[in-house]
């Protein structure tokens, strides 16, 4: 399945870009005056071989959930429970996440692909014809009403093993459990898109996951360790120097190599960062935009573009994360961030709150009108 999705991904189309770049000459304002969303929209007009592109709508989140044995190196003061904990919440609609989906209406759909807490949610009848690896567990608990119906929350369970091992001792995953999870990520992608949806947006969960996330990024773009290591969830002093520490052992240990980026996943990676990985080739190959959230979507990101560099042109910043690494990563893929918010939750928050900035990109080229068709007189 991985290299039949990466032998799907091309480059943009150079005709659909060219026609987007001369509409946008010929509509009723300034040239230039609506700044980086103008090259937005020819990117996503490359990216769907046409001009305009569709509408990218509508929206649906994968949030991606797994543990890390790394979290045995008191990397953070929060316990691993607290990753299926806050899956609960989630499917019950009470985190950040859930509120901004409300508002953009979004469907959010959690994977638990490598959460070490089995799951207290009874699982319901396999999917039909074993289309995908995962059973639905519906939420008990419907979002709260817009004005737009939307379906509840759900949770697939794809578990490819219960949390990583602890990368400063040995990798973090198999060559084959990275894989399984890269997979898992490219079939949630296509489930996603079969259903209609017009635009795909990361998240993910998982307790001590801004420390693989740090290695991949420093891994895939060789910056030191230090300059890819955040503070995550807000640690102190004593505890980010830890963290620092624990990113360089894990590397000197492994040495990954950035041209076998399954081997680096495997390596030093989530289980989360693998499968979404997944999630942007699958979203590439059926030349659809995915939306980053923050810095495990961007070391994410990484890994998806060293397995096929032309993903990268699917690929949509978000935001920019307050965790060093992120910036780190989206200058090394040549994209800049939509919002600057300081943000560093997670989950798909800060992807959500730059959704409407794709959308209104793409919906100038759809509605506003030429300066012919307005009988507007040009300069």
């Amino acid at each position: 399945m991985l290299e039949t999705t990466i032998a799907e991904i091309g480059p943009p189309d150079p005709v659909a870009m060219t026609a987007a770049r001369d509409l946008q000459a010929r509509l009723t304002k300034p040239a230039g005056s609506l700044g980086a969303l103008e090259e937005l929209s020819v990117r996503l007009a490359g990216l769907a071989g046409v001009c305009p592109p569709p509408l990218p709508e509508p929206a649906a989140v994968a949030i991606f959930a797994g543990d890390h044995g790394v979290h045995a190196q008191r990397v953070t003061p929060w316990p691993q429970e607290v990753t299926a904990q806050m899956i609960g919440n989630f499917l019950a609609g009470g985190a950040v996440v859930n509120a901004f989906a409300r508002q953009a209406g979004a469907s959010v759909t959690v994977v638990d692909v490598g959460v070490a807490t089995p799951l207290p949610f009874p699982p319901a009848d396999p999917a039909p014809n074993n289309a995908t690896p995962a059973d639905v567990v519906p939420a008990d608990a419907a979002p709260a009403s817009t004005g737009t119906t939307l379906a509840p929350p759900r949770l697939l369970d794809a578990n490819v093993r219960r949390g990583t091992r602890d990368m400063t001792v040995t990798a973090a995953l198999t060559r084959d459990e990275a894989r399984a999870a890269v997979e898992t990520g490219i079939r949630v992608a296509g489930e996603l898109l079969d259903a209609g949806a017009g635009v795909l947006l990361t998240g993910d969960m998982g307790i001590a996951n801004t420390t693989p996330a740090a290695a991949l990024v420093a891994a895939f773009t060789g910056v030191d360790p230090e300059a890819a290591t955040g503070r995550g969830t807000g640690v102190d002093d004593e505890t980010y120097r830890r963290k620092v520490d624990v990113v360089r052992t894990a590397l000197e240990r492994h040495r990954p190599d950035p041209a076998d980026p399954l081997g680096v996943l495997a390596a030093v990676g989530g289980l989360e960062h693998a499968a979404l990985a997944g999630l942007i080739l699958g979203a590439a190959a059926r030349r659809v935009p995915v939306l980053l959230d923050g810095v495990i979507a961007a070391a994410a990101a990484l890994a998806a573009a060293a397995l096929a560099p032309d993903a990268v042109g699917a690929m949509v910043a978000g935001h920019r994360s307050a965790e060093p690494g992120a910036t780190v990563a989206l200058r090394h893929l040549g994209l800049d961030p939509l919002v600057d918010l300081g943000l560093r939750l997670g989950e798909g928050t800060g992807a959500l709150l730059a959704l409407p900035v794709v959308t209104g990109a793409v919906r100038v080229l759809h509605e506003v009108a030429t300066f012919d068709a307005a009988g507007v007189s040009e300069k």
